[in-house]
Formats: structure tokens, sequence, C-alpha cells
């Protein structure tokens, strides 16, 4: 199993220039230790709540996903900055076929922590008889 960020390839050197902004708002850390793979992901300004993390044919998916509220309350306001961004915002990790009921988060202070378990490398080696 290799726990790479789904869309990771030589070409993300030139994406660069042209920066997703899901991709983007969501940085994140991956390292081994203990047997097991750790991603460490920074999701400021959000709450537990906006954020959700799912497994679905051999990746795990981790989505942020927050709306502007006061904008909708407040239609008076006339702003002279507004860096802040909001919407949905989305990372995928190929994980491969792991037993997902021992993948454990934590979200604490703007940070997400993914634990994942290392798949065994089993060799899937048969002799065949010949007759």
């Amino acid at each position: 199993m290799d726990l790479m960020p789904r869309n990771f390839s030589l070409d993300d050197i030139f994406d660069n220039f042209l920066t997703d902004k899901s991709y983007s708002n969501m940085k994140c850390d991956i390292y081994e230790k203990g047997g097991d793979y750790h991603i460490e992901m920074d999701i400021p300004g959000f709450d537990k709540k906006d954020i959700s993390i799912e497994t679905k044919d051999g990746y795990l998916i981790v989505t942020a996903e927050k709306n502007n509220e006061s904008e909708e309350e407040d239609k008076d306001k006339k702003y002279i900055c507004h860096e802040r961004t909001y919407g949905k915002y989305q990372r995928s990790f190929y994980i491969g076929d792991i037993d997902t009921d021992k993948i454990e988060a934590e979200f604490t202070n703007g940070m997400l922590k993914v634990t994942v378990p290392k798949q065994e490398k089993t060799v899937n080696k048969k002799m065949i008889e010949i007759k």
C-alpha cells in the first residue's frame, strides 16, 4: 500500500502555478511511525462538524465544507477586505484494501490527525501441480 495523495504526479511541479484552492487549503504531512501511516492535515477555521472522512474504493476521502452564513444574514455589509474562503474542500489518499475499522481520526485546534494501519504485505503465491 502506498499512501500517496490521489492526484500526485510529476505534473504537480507545474500545478503550483495554477493551484486548485481545495488542494491548497488542506495541506498535509504524511509519515510512517509505529507500523502505521499518519496523516496530519491543517484545516483551520473549520469545526469538527464541518469535516467528514470516508473510505470508498480503496481511497480515504477527507472533506471539509463551510458556508458563509454571516454573509447571508447581513446583506448590508460592504467589505473592505474579504480574504477568508468558504466552500467545499476535499483530499483523497489511496490506502488500498485495509481494515477500515482500525482507522482513527482526531481533530484538535484546526489540525486533523488520521492514523491508518499499514497493510500487511502478503505474497499471493501458489504452486500449481503439473499433471
